[in-house]
């Protein structure tokens, strides 16, 4: 099969953040200081390679882009200043857009105006439904907030978190699918069994909840807080869909709210502390910034604040105010949960455990297909 080149994909990537790609000339330097590159995922080299060559079929079926954590130490180390880290970084970008069959999350990552204008369509409708669900089939009157006559019933509330949850997951889900597809199947594949498909599931669930790896660059506060964030979100997340009307409740406070609160706030804190780094650009990692990354933690903020403001003004007896600043909260959960997540930065936090998951089982997959065909050999070669 003949080996298609996209020689345009240099100035492609640029779009997706890539920065001075061509400066690269392949002396191996960032391969031999990265703490992860080890046989048979050679990178930032291979990657780089690969791009220059404009191999954007090879680059689709790589895992590489996600098994890089971006310690920095290959761009400091690069005597060309060619970036790796970061043109690393715009590799993973690129590689959402492929897995997307949509094409939304190509067209976000090439037109910030164009994800922009997405959010605010549907933060929009999503005003304009709650209002309507509240006026029609809520309770009618703005000023209440709980109970039976409430604004905004717990139960519709609900119904609608399980519907988006639901095409989430399916749009994620097939996204996932098509990764698989990409980097685990084919010719120069190794065949992996369904039994270590099993065996390893363990290592897609730790990467998931920790992202151990990670620990493993020089500077783990990184880590430490892509930690706390991922914990944060993940506890919001299973506070809203299975313990909405517990979180609902009030004045009093219930022992869902403390895991609430504590979710909030690592998410506020987190987000400001990651909003600070790019902006002082204090490490390799911060030091460049695709607009994706502003609207990413723009919104995570937006989100956090606006959800812990409408709790308080329920909680001071200010029901009016509470519900207005539910909407506008629900108004920035929509577009993240519907746009980001499965389309643009959040959709990370799928990917990367899935690589790490599926890159252990061509590890092993590639050690037994060695293992035999260096017993084969030893078998035919003659005796004394």
């Amino acid at each position: 099969m003949a080996v298609q080149v996209n020689p345009q994909f240099v100035e492609d990537l640029q779009h997706y953040g890539a920065e001075d790609v061509a400066k690269c000339y392949q002396c191996g330097s960032c391969t031999a200081v990265c703490p992860f590159a080890q046989d048979p995922f050679l990178f930032p080299r291979r990657s780089m390679h690969q791009l220059q060559m404009g191999l954007t079929d090879r680059l689709r079926s790589s895992l590489e882009p996600w098994l890089c954590y971006y310690c920095g130490e290959c761009s400091e180390q690069c005597p060309r200043g060619a970036e790796p880290g970061e043109t690393m970084m715009s590799l993973r970008r690129w590689l959402t857009s492929q897995y997307d069959f949509t094409g939304l999350s190509k067209m976000f990552y090439r037109s910030w105006k164009a994800e922009i204008t997405a959010m605010v369509i549907v933060a929009i409708l999503t005003a304009v439904g709650f209002l309507y669900l509240g006026f029609n089939y809520g309770g009618g009157d703005i000023s209440i907030y709980d109970g039976p006559r409430a604004f905004l019933p717990v139960h519709s509330i609900h119904i609608f978190d399980w519907i988006m949850g639901t095409t989430l997951g399916l749009l994620l889900g097939l996204n996932s699918v098509r990764m698989w597809h990409f980097t685990m199947r084919g010719k120069q594949r190794p065949q992996v069994s369904l039994g270590s498909y099993i065996r390893f599931l363990p290592v897609l669930v730790t990467h998931f909840f920790t992202q151990k790896r990670y620990r493993e660059c020089d500077d783990r506060r990184p880590w430490a807080i892509h930690l706390v964030l991922m914990l944060s979100y993940v506890t919001m997340l299973v506070l809203i869909m299975f313990f909405l009307r517990d979180m609902q409740y009030g004045p009093e406070i219930r022992w869902v709210h403390a895991f609430g609160y504590i979710a909030t706030i690592g998410l506020i804190v987190t987000g400001i502390i990651a909003f600070r780094g790019r902006l002082q650009k204090s490490i390799p990692a911060r030091k460049y910034s695709h607009e994706s990354d502003w609207i990413f933690l723009s919104l995570l903020l937006f989100v956090s604040i606006t959800g812990i403001v409408q709790h308080l003004l329920h909680r001071l007896g200010m029901p009016a105010a509470a519900n207005i600043t539910y909407i506008v909260h629900l108004m920035g959960v929509v577009p993240m949960l519907t746009l980001e997540v499965p389309f643009s930065k959040w959709s990370h936090m799928a990917y990367r455990p899935l690589a790490m998951y599926f890159a252990s089982l061509q590890q092993e997959a590639y050690a037994t297909k060695e293992a035999k065909a260096i017993a084969k050999t030893a078998g035919l070669q003659p005796t004394a």
